[in-house]
């Protein structure tokens, strides 16, 4: 061997891997490092995108965990409007590293639970997940006692569960700068009243990110030992930014950010493995054509796609896997327009 390529498989040439078999020829994007079957308890958090591998695994008869199911008066889109069915637990949207270890921490009883509720119109909201009462709770003890029930769903999932799928969305987050919690969404637009003395923008980097990912990899693990996680970054693009910048170029530091730190995580533990239905999305080389018209909703056939590398390169890898369509839990937020983003609120401000 005269040099190191000579001896590299077709996977490791543009020309062999890309070009030639074209976007809808593509093939072995992921090398999986553990299998994935039906039988597997698998719990889905994080940005939007997670609730589309949630309902597309429950569709081919995976074992979609729900620790927070609806209780019996609340099933169907009121239900669903209230944060029931949407993730395995009732946290809405959990967009960065930090909020999840934030999460974490607080369910364990690891970080002082912040007893500071957002009103308005007489009612009550919890600036970590402002969005899962529309209406808000009749009373700040009803919000905290509500998130107790949480906490205690996000410990069962943990220690249940065999496959945690988590989907990082965002950089940028909202803190309380005298406690360090961070919101769910900026003080001020869904609840509450923003004060530039008590709080603060933060534009998480590399580091930072990275520091939070690892520690909440590492607190799933010292919980449930033989959990998996797979990491998956999310293809939407930022609704609004407040890091001074373009939307455009605002979104690309973002996700660059999350797809990086995904990857570094996923080198360094074993436990950990990062698929890449960013860039089956995103990838010029499939021009756009899973995006809607918004160029920022996915597509249904976007989604399709997504899943069939998934089961694809699972089967390669771990042979074909069998289960029975729909015969498990399956989460609620089934197309586009079902899926549950607070992010997406941040739309009312747009001059």
């Amino acid at each position: 061997m005269t040099n190191p390529y000579e001896n590299l498989g077709s996977e490791a040439y543009w020309k062999t891997a890309v070009a030639e078999p074209g976007a809808h020829g593509l093939t072995g994007l992921w090398t999986p490092k553990f299998a994935i079957k039906p039988k597997h308890k698998i719990v889905t958090a994080g940005s939007c995108f997670a609730q589309h591998i949630g309902r597309a695994l429950a569709d081919r008869g995976y074992s979609w965990h729900d620790c927070e199911p609806a209780p019996p008066y609340m099933h169907g889109q009121k239900g669903r409007d209230a944060g029931y069915g949407v993730f395995s637990f009732r946290t809405g949207n959990i967009y960065t590293p930090a909020m999840l270890l934030q999460w974490l921490q607080l369910a364990y009883g690891m970080r002082e639970n912040p007893t500071e509720i957002w009103e308005r119109n007489g009612r009550f909201f919890d600036p970590l997940r402002p969005a899962i009462e529309p209406e808000g709770f009749e009373s700040i003890d009803e919000a905290l006692a509500s998130r107790s029930i949480t906490f205690a769903a996000l410990r069962r999932a943990v220690e249940e569960a065999d496959v945690f799928v988590f989907t990082l969305g965002l950089t940028e987050k909202w803190q309380n700068i005298e406690t360090g919690i961070e919101y769910a969404i900026c003080p001020g637009t869904v609840a509450g009243t923003f004060d530039d003395t008590r709080h603060k923008f933060v534009n998480t980097n590399t580091r930072m990110a990275f520091s939070a990912l690892s520690d909440a990899m590492k607190l799933l693990r010292r919980k449930n030992k033989r959990l998996k996680v797979l990491l998956t970054v999310s293809p939407v693009p930022l609704t609004a930014t407040a890091s001074g910048k373009h939307v455009l170029t605002a979104t690309q530091y973002s996700k660059s950010v999350l797809r990086g730190v995904a990857g570094m995580v996923a080198d360094d533990m074993q436990h950990v493995d990062y698929f890449p239905s960013y860039e089956i999305i995103t990838h010029p080389i499939f021009r756009g054509m899973f995006f809607a018209p918004n160029m920022r909703s996915v597509e249904p056939e976007g989604v399709a796609t997504v899943m069939k590398h998934f089961f694809a390169d699972q089967a390669r890898v771990f042979g074909a896997a069998h289960a029975t369509p729909m015969a498990r839990a399956v989460p609620v937020a089934a197309s586009t327009d079902d899926i549950k983003c607070e992010e997406e609120l941040l739309n009312a401000f747009a001059a």
